[in-house]
């Protein structure tokens, strides 16, 4: 039977209260427990089912046989038998799923209208949005991938906040860079886990043992998705935004016991034992990681709302999301 985080980190609850020896195992008052609680997730799955459903309802909204009755040179909709759930010409979009004018008025992150329009909410409901079933599918199996092993492992409030501060994060570096089109997904939430996930293992080094490849492995993850990102008509922004607030933010709030404080219920009763829970390195990670994602939000925001284009001062940064090659462009 696995104990609750609160026992291993409390070194455990009973209404008898036993006496402690500053620097000593204290004596057991019940059996030796493993590891940590391990929660059962369930807003990973909410989260997938909130997507379908938004998706579901975009579609059902955009109802592309009434507005394209008379196809053009685009093409008929996709997938006809759905009726009004059916998909718009792969000419309009080739992802299978609504049309631009659809996802624009349900919530998508246009800059303009976050600017001008004082739409600030659109950098938050982008996230739940997806521009088709293949972006969708891709997106969620990447969230369940993920997802289910952190809710497990810290919960449902810390996991939470990670999401969703992430993918608001993401959509400001969006509005720094990208003015000229629509933003939609999931991407930046999910890159805003896999950037927890290092933090994690790098604040909480002493309790692993694999170090090199854990940290190795996660790297080459991280890459090949970035580098991905490189593609035309793919958010990179998003990514990069998304990635480095959920690296900040997992200091903040996946830092756990070290491994000596963790260890000292499998020694014998009496046997020396450190009484610090943190060691120092954590708690500067911490608080660094902490000002800077603080200071990084409010500078943000700031410049969004201001209006600020930050390609004028950094022209080569649109490289970080689309690099033009002899295959395709990057104008639009």
């Amino acid at each position: 039977m696995a104990t609750s985080r609160a026992d291993v980190e409390k070194g455990g609850s009973s209404p008898r209260k036993a006496k402690q020896e500053p620097g000593k195992v204290p004596s057991p008052l019940y059996p030796q427990h493993e590891g940590e609680r391990e929660w059962t997730p369930w807003l990973v799955p909410s989260i997938l089912v909130a997507n379908i459903t938004v998706f579901t309802i975009a579609m059902y909204y955009n109802n592309c046989p009434a507005h394209n009755a008379k196809p053009g040179r685009d093409g008929q909709c996709v997938a006809r038998f759905l009726h009004r759930f059916s998909f718009q010409p792969l000419r309009q979009n080739p992802l299978l799923g609504p049309s631009s004018a659809t996802l624009v008025k349900m919530g998508a992150l246009v800059w303009d209208k976050v600017v001008h329009g004082h739409q600030g909410w659109r950098l938050f409901s982008c996230m739940w949005m997806h521009a088709g079933v293949l972006h969708l599918v891709a997106n969620m199996l990447s969230l369940l991938f993920i997802g289910l092993r952190l809710e497990q492992q810290f919960g449902y409030v810390r996991i939470g906040g990670i999401y969703l501060i992430s993918g608001v994060g993401g959509s400001v570096l969006s509005s720094l860079f990208i003015r000229s089109a629509i933003s939609v997904g999931a991407s930046g939430a999910l890159f805003g886990l896999l950037g927890a996930m290092l933090a994690e293992l790098l604040s909480n080094w002493t309790i692993y043992t694999n170090k090199v490849a854990a940290v190795t492995t996660l790297l080459f993850v991280i890459a090949v998705n970035l580098v991905l990102g490189i593609l035309p008509h793919v958010n990179n922004f998003a990514h990069i935004g998304g990635f480095l607030t959920g690296f900040l933010i997992g200091f903040v709030l996946l830092m756990r016991p070290h491994f000596g404080w963790m260890e000292r219920y499998r020694l014998p009763a009496g046997s020396p034992c450190t009484a610090r829970k943190y060691l120092p390195y954590q708690w500067a990670l911490m608080a660094v990681a902490l000002a800077l994602a603080v200071a990084g939000f409010a500078i943000g925001l700031a410049m969004v709302f201001r209006g600020a284009n930050a390609n004028s001062s950094c022209g080569w940064c649109h490289y970080l999301s689309c690099v033009p090659t002899a295959s395709w462009s990057c104008a639009n």
